[in-house]
C-alpha cells in the first residue's frame, strides 16, 4: 500500500508540475499578446492608462472640422465610474490613438460640435454638473462653467447664432427633468431658460430650418412619451406641437433636405423580465412637418425595431438604420419603403453611429472594440482599427 501511495504521489506530482509549467507559458503568452495588441500612448499623461481587457461604453462620439472622430468618456466597468480619458479615430489611416484627458469623468453626457471647431463636453451619470472644451489645435481639455443643474442622458443642440440649447434628462436614478438652459461659447456660461411642458429622458433634439427646436419622446411615462414641443431662441420658450403616431421613449429623429424630421423606432415605457425597454418595440417610421406641426406614419422597418437604433442621412437621400442586431437596412423618402443593406459584422447595443466626410458611416461600440465602416457605395460594411480601452487610474 505504501508503495502504490509512493507511486501514485510520484504521478500526481509530475502532473501538477506539468500543468504548472503550461499554466506559466500560457500567462507569459496573455501577457505578451496583450502588450502587443494595445501598445501604450506615446506621450502617456499619469491619468490614462490603456487595457486591452476592457471595452469603452456610453461614451460620445464627435465629427470634428478636420473629418477625425473624437471619442470621448464613458464607461469600462461598474466598479471604476466615469472615464476621463478620450481618443480619435484618423479615417484615413482607420486608427484610433489616444488623445488629451478630461478634466473629469464624463458618462451618459452630451458633446456638442461649437462654430469655433471646439467641442463643448456636458453632464453625465449621477447628474454631473460639469463640462468642459476639447480643442482639436492642442488636442487638450479645459474646463468651462458648470449648467445651473446637473443631469445625464440629457439632449444639446447647437442653435443656429452658435448657443447651446441643454433640455431635459435625469438627475440620480429617480429625478427626471424638464428644466433646460443655455450654453454661451463666448461667456463660457450656462443660464436657465424655460422648462419644457413635461420631463423628458431620454427624448431627441433636432434642429429645424427655422432655428427652433423639436423634441420628442420621453421615458418617464406612458401619457407624456407620445407628445413633442418646440423650443423658440427668439422667444426662449416651449410650446406644444403635435403628438406622434407611436409612443416613442429613445427614437431617433433626423433631419431631412426638405425641412421635414424623420423618425423612426422607439418603445413604450414599461418593464418586463427587469428590461424596461420590453414592452411595445415600435417599427414605425414616422415624418414631422415643420409647417403643420403634424407628424404622419411614412411606412416601417423591416428588421431593425427597438429603441437603440440609429439613422443616418446619407449623400445619396436614403437613410441607414441600424440597431443593436447585426442587421441594417436603407430607407428611401421618396418611396416610403426600407430595404435590407448589408449586415454589420457584429450586433452592437446602443452603438454610436457617426457620418463621415467622405460619406461613409463609422459605427463603433456596442460592447465590442472593433470599430467597422458602411460603404453607401457596395453597400457592405468592413472592419477598421479598434478602439482603446481606456481606464482612469486615479481615485
Amino acid at each position: 500500500m505504501s508503495f502504490k501511495r509512493g507511486c501514485l504521489s510520484v504521478v500526481a506530482g509530475v502532473v501538477v508540475g506539468a500543468v504548472g509549467i503550461w499554466a506559466v507559458w500560457f500567462a507569459s503568452m496573455f501577457y505578451m499578446l496583450g502588450h502587443w495588441s494595445d501598445p501604450p500612448p506615446a506621450t502617456p499623461t499619469p491619468r490614462t492608462a490603456f487595457h486591452f481587457s476592457y471595452v469603452r461604453d456610453r461614451y460620445t462620439a464627435t465629427l470634428l472640422g478636420d473629418g477625425r472622430v473624437l471619442i470621448a468618456g464613458g464607461y469600462v466597468d461598474p466598479a471604476r465610474g466615469p472615464v476621463a480619458s478620450a481618443e480619435l479615430y484618423d479615417p484615413q489611416s482607420g486608427r484610433f490613438t489616444p488623445t488629451g484627458s478630461m478634466t473629469h469623468g464624463h458618462d451618459l453626457a452630451t458633446a456638442t460640435l461649437l462654430l469655433d471647431g471646439r467641442v463643448l463636453i456636458v453632464g453625465g451619470v449621477y447628474g454631473s454638473a460639469t463640462a468642459e472644451l476639447y480643442d482639436p489645435e492642442t488636442g487638450t481639455f479645459s474646463p468651462t462653467g458648470s449648467m445651473t443643474t446637473g443631469r445625464d442622458q440629457a439632449s444639446a443642440t447647437r442653435l443656429t447664432d452658435g448657443r447651446v440649447l441643454i433640455a431635459g434628462g435625469q438627475q440620480g436614478t429617480t429625478q427626471f427633468l424638464a428644466s433646460a438652459e443655455i450654453y454661451d461659447p463666448i461667456s463660457g456660461t450656462f443660464s436657465p431658460t424655460v422648462s419644457m411642458a413635461v420631463a423628458r429622458w431620454p427624448q431627441t433634439a433636432t434642429l429645424l430650418a427655422d432655428g427652433r427646436v423639436l423634441i420628442t419622446g420621453s421615458e418617464v411615462n406612458s401619457t407624456e412619451s407620445a407628445t413633442a414641443e418646440v423650443y423658440d431662441p427668439a422667444t426662449g420658450t416651449f410650446s406644444r406641437t403635435g403628438s406622434t403616431h407611436a409612443h416613442g421613449c429613445d427614437p431617433t429623429a433626423t433631419l431631412l433636405p426638405d425641412g421635414r424630421v424623420l423618425m423612426a423606432g422607439g418603445a413604450n415605457p414599461g418593464e418586463q423580465g427587469g428590461d424596461r425597454w420590453a414592452i411595445g418595440l415600435n417599427d414605425a417610421i414616422q415624418m414631422y412637418d415643420p409647417v403643420t406641426g403634424t407628424f404622419s406614419l411614412a411606412g416601417s422597418m423591416i428588421s431593425t425595431a427597438g429603441c437603440h437604433q440609429s439613422t443616418t442621412l446619407l449623400s445619396n437621400g436614403r437613410l441607414l438604420i441600424v440597431s443593436d442586431k447585426a442587421s441594417a437596412e436603407l430607407y428611401d423618402v421618396a418611396t416610403g419603403r426600407a430595404t435590407q443593406t448589408g449586415s454589420m459584422r457584429a450586433a452592437r447595443s446602443a452603438a454610436t453611429v457617426t457620418l463621415l466626410q467622405d460619406g461613409r458611416v463609422l459605427v463603433t461600440g456596442g460592447g465590442i472594440a472593433q470599430a467597422e465602416v458602411y460603404d453607401p457605395a457596395t453597400g457592405t460594411f468592413s472592419t477598421t482599427g479598434s478602439m482603446g480601452s481606456p481606464l482612469d487610474v486615479t481615485p
